[in-house]
């Protein structure tokens, strides 16, 4: 890359610099702002019930849609293409599914919300595996066999299909694809898919939906099932920053042997 072809910025001095980062953050936080409003939309989207029984092909058999969601309320159910007559095949998927899957996230984050995410294609469980194998992919992931693909607007496209469960009765609540679908990848642009969202206090929720303090619930991917309660010490971190700050540099200071 030759920067002298490039028409770049001015350079200017740090104060320059800082004045113009704060101008842009005024819009960067309108930005955000407007991203809630829309999640806190979707979360109001009319639910559409699902009457049709799907059939997928998984690791150990077939399954329903119903399993898919592994006894979670929510689940995020992304098609990729990855089958005979796609760019790649048989040693790749798509590029961009590809790259899609690169992005996605310890799924223990998802989980600890009441969230699956699950992947479909219509390879057949043998390439999947080999595919993830190869990948290092850990996402669940199935074969469509009848016309899911079509009936959700995923046969000639890749989408994310959002549903949620009230025991066997199964609802569809969002649809996202085309440019819509760069966005995954962290466990926050997931869960503003779904219709329960974040289920942090700050969020913009229908009356009733769950929710708890803001950071509280984060946790390491490892420790989720560990942990029932978060740690005292988490909890005095984020609820009391300063504080926290302050007394570990007291504790720091009654410990230290140096003259």
């Amino acid at each position: 890359m030759e920067i002298s072809k490039m028409k770049t910025p001015p350079v200017v001095s740090p104060q320059e610099w800082e004045a113009a980062r704060q101008q842009l953050l005024v819009k960067e936080k309108e930005l955000t702002r407007a991203r809630d409003a829309m999640a806190a939309q979707r979360r109001r989207m009319p639910w559409m019930a699902i009457e049709k029984q799907y059939v997928f092909e998984g690791p150990n058999g077939k399954v329903s849609l119903l399993d898919l969601f592994e006894g979670r309320p929510q689940l995020i159910l992304y098609r990729a293409f990855f089958e005979p007559g796609v760019f790649g095949w048989p040693e790749h998927a798509c590029r961009g599914c590809s790259l899609g899957a690169d992005q996605v996230g310890n799924l223990a984050h998802l989980n600890a919300r009441d969230t699956t995410l699950a992947w479909a294609s219509r390879a057949g469980q043998a390439d999947i595996a080999r595919l993830k194998a190869r990948m290092d992919w850990k996402m669940p992931w199935y074969t469509i066999v009848d016309d899911f693909d079509k009936d959700f607007g995923v046969d000639e496209w890749h989408g994310h299909n959002v549903f949620f469960r009230d025991g066997s009765r199964i609802f569809r609540t969002y649809f996202i694809n085309n440019r819509g679908d760069e966005a995954m990848g962290s466990v926050w642009s997931y869960l503003d898919l779904t219709p329960l969202g974040r289920q942090e206090k700050w969020e913009d929720s229908p009356e009733g939906y769950p929710q708890t303090e803001p950071y509280k619930w984060w946790n390491w991917h490892d420790n989720y099932a560990a942990e029932v309660s978060p740690n005292s010490n988490w909890v005095d971190i984020v609820t009391d920053p300063q504080g926290a700050a302050l007394r570990r540099r007291e504790a720091e200071e009654k410990g230290c042997t140096c003259s």
